[in-house]
């Protein structure tokens, strides 16, 4: 069984990342579940994962440039999978401990400078722990954090794939 390249790493670590990014819209868009502002986060680290590996497999630099790039993909799911757990974490809290609902992330962006709006978003608020959808028990952040484990030891192993086919 060959082994897998850098590039088919990098291209599948991107498709991987649309997938994802295709079932979220689909729950917005169909199930009609909007996204809380961690959720919008965790959209972005993904998002930002699969742009760069994209970007990677065109570029398809030499050993120190995709050592950059994997570490920079790793960090965004990193990122995605570490703010899905934050929000595991308000999920699991008594309802009289919840952080009440704030204003919508439009508006913060809108009225308070960017550092700001992070720590607001980042500390979470009512929002972020009502558990709208879930399947075999776990929610939506659950599915974040199995879905971003695999990608982050996929994107690992660019530091060791080979370059060119075998």
């Amino acid at each position: 069984m060959p082994i897998l390249t850098q590039r088919l790493s990098l291209i599948a670590l991107s498709a991987s990342s649309l997938l994802l990014i295709l079932i979220a819209l689909m729950m917005e868009h169909l199930l009609y579940l909007e996204p809380c502002p961690l959720c919008i986060f965790q959209r972005v680290g993904i998002v930002s994962a699969g742009c760069l590996a994209a970007l990677a497999a065109l570029h398809y630099p030499e050993q120190l440039g995709m050592r950059v790039y994997a570490s920079l993909i790793v960090a965004s799911f990193l990122a995605s999978t570490s703010l899905a757990l934050r929000q595991l974490w308000l999920q699991s809290l008594p309802a009289d401990q919840v952080p009440a609902c704030g204003p919508s992330l439009e508006y913060l962006i809108d009225v308070l400078p960017l550092t700001d709006v992070l720590a607001i978003v980042l500390n979470g608020d009512g929002s972020c722990a009502e558990v709208a959808w879930s399947l075999f028990g776990l929610s939506i952040p659950a599915w974040v954090v199995v879905a971003c484990v695999p990608l982050i030891l996929a994107s690992l192993l660019l530091y060791r794939a080979p370059r060119t086919a075998p």
